[in-house]
């Protein structure tokens, strides 16, 4: 049986390599928190994204069935199966082009083009599928999410070196604050890209899934600035939010933190 509690997992850098499997490691881990809480693998990614990281644990593993999917910062919950036959169903979706209007949403897209040409005469790659809309978010990559591991590497150190991204998140957000003043957020998502959504659509948009749930959180992103940086503020004042730097570090956590203070409660 399962308490009051749900643990929400961040997935890039937290559960796995950015846009890799699952770190095999910590199901175990996993298996140890389903008997006393609920999981929320809560990230700015897609539910496909998800499925492809989570393959096996969302149809073989007995975790499935304590499990929540929260894709695009929780704006979407896919509840977990209650059968063996059941597979995780969408039970909440929230639209971004109802949010912001059309006008605004046009905007948007048409700031992204124009930052994408700037972005081409930096010493990055360049190479393909730079905006993925996902419904109620949308994130920019302007290396591409084709990058190779190599390609993703070099940006890496090349936006640390260069505040690359912290200088794009300023730019966007100060025109989108000229026209659609107050009406979105712009924050750098894992390592290579930028998520752009409307006001308050942070990770804590999620809580309102589990109101009489006492909610912890795991993330990697806690900077500010970082798109896990709202939840965890919020729920650190608490004890209960954690940063990490790798799902090493996420099985230590869950070990000598979170796990015997869910035992007792």
């Amino acid at each position: 049986m399962t308490n009051n509690n749900i643990i929400l997992f961040d997935m890039d850098g937290t559960l796995s390599e950015p846009r890799q499997k699952f770190h095999s490691e910590l199901l175990l881990d996993f298996r140890k928190i389903i008997n006393y809480s609920e999981i929320g693998i809560l990230t700015g990614a897609d539910y496909s994204d998800i499925q492809f990281q989570l393959d096996k644990i969302m149809r073989f593993s007995e975790v499935r069935f304590h499990m929540h999917l929260l894709p695009c910062n929780g704006t979407k919950h896919y509840a977990p199966p209650t059968t063996a036959q059941d597979y995780f169903k969408l039970k909440y979706e929230n639209s971004m082009p109802n949010q912001l209007g059309k006008a605004c949403f046009r905007e948007l897209f048409k700031i992204l083009s124009e930052q994408q040409t700037e972005a081409c005469y930096h010493d990055i790659a360049l190479t393909g599928h730079f905006v993925n809309y996902r419904g109620s978010m949308i994130n920019w990559c302007p290396i591409g999410r084709n990058a190779s591991k190599e390609q993703r590497a070099h940006f890496i150190q090349y936006d640390k070196k260069e505040k690359f991204r912290e200088r794009l998140v300023e730019n966007i957000q100060y025109k989108l604050n000229l026209l659609c003043p107050g009406k979105t957020i712009v924050t750098q998502g894992g390592q290579t890209s930028i998520d752009i959504y409307p006001t308050g659509w942070d990770k804590t948009y999620a809580l309102r899934h589990f109101p009489e749930k006492t909610c912890w959180f795991v993330g990697d992103a806690c900077h500010e600035g970082g798109n896990d940086h709202e939840i965890y503020k919020h729920l650190k004042k608490e004890g209960r939010a954690f940063q990490t730097s790798s799902p090493i570090e996420t099985g230590e956590i869950i070990r000598n933190h979170i796990l015997p203070a869910i035992m007792h409660s």
